[in-house]
């Protein structure tokens, strides 16, 4: 599995490239080359959820970025919950690319104190039993994190086969947190992997959340292409039980 935070396909390598790059977040001109060496790293694994990808708008040369990747790194499937627009200029999306089929995809809105963030959920298997995979990308401050962690901890209550992964915006370890440990079976990571910045990590704030009846094993950063964030990679195991249809 992996997770991947691919701003759009913008470059960032230091600080001040959010002033001086800050054309690349509304303009198309040099993305292509990003996806495209993203698509190489999301081609080696079978799962993969995606943050701000843009759906199609100006600054994405009106590409649906989420259904590139999936050519570009042959995915049979794909799915994505557009979640903010700023006008036709900029676009934001969680994805998903897969090489199973799902049996069903459900996007739900977050709560906040400033909309615009989501969670896309997929099943891959018949009842509570089946896996359940979910990409979210949650908001700067604790408060709004605080009730969206509590939102999804309602949507996975049920699930002991689960998955949750994307930019949580904070580490495991933050009192927020709580409300998904113990609403759920998902489980803090048994260790921190830095992801951000991508030019020098030093936070971990991107995660892949497993239940306890799963297996999470070789937890790793991977850079994706020019991105602020490093991508999350992880090699998973599931009861054959979980993907029954």
């Amino acid at each position: 599995m992996l997770s991947a935070n691919i701003q759009a396909g913008s470059s960032t390598r230091r600080y001040s490239d959010y002033a001086t790059r800050s054309w690349s977040h509304v303009l198309p001109a040099g993305k292509r080359n990003a996806l495209d060496a993203i698509a190489t790293l999301a081609g080696t694994h079978d799962i993969v959820g995606l943050q701000e990808a843009d759906p199609g708008s100006w600054r994405s040369g009106f590409t649906n970025q989420t259904h590139y990747l999936a050519e570009r790194g042959g995915f049979e499937y794909w799915t994505h919950q557009p979640n903010r627009r700023v006008g036709a200029v900029a676009s934001s999306a969680n994805g998903l690319l897969s090489r199973l089929e799902p049996i069903e995809v459900t996007n739900h809105a977050l709560p906040g104190r400033i909309g615009g963030r989501g969670v896309l959920l997929s099943r891959f298997g018949e009842g509570n039993e089946g896996l359940v995979v979910a990409v979210a990308h949650l908001s700067l401050g604790a408060q709004s994190r605080h009730s969206q962690l509590s939102f999804i901890a309602e949507l996975l209550a049920d699930h002991p086969n689960a998955v949750l992964m994307g930019d949580f915006n904070c580490t495991s370890d933050r009192p927020e947190m709580s409300a998904l440990y113990r609403g759920t079976s998902l489980q803090p990571p048994s260790c921190a992997v830095h992801t951000f910045p991508s030019w020098r990590p030093q936070k971990a704030i991107d995660h892949i959340l497993v239940t306890s009846n799963l297996k999470a094993a070789g937890m790793k950063a991977l850079p994706a292409a020019f991105s602020d964030h490093l991508a999350l990679s992880t090699e998973l195991h599931v009861p054959d039980a979980a993907l029954r249809r």
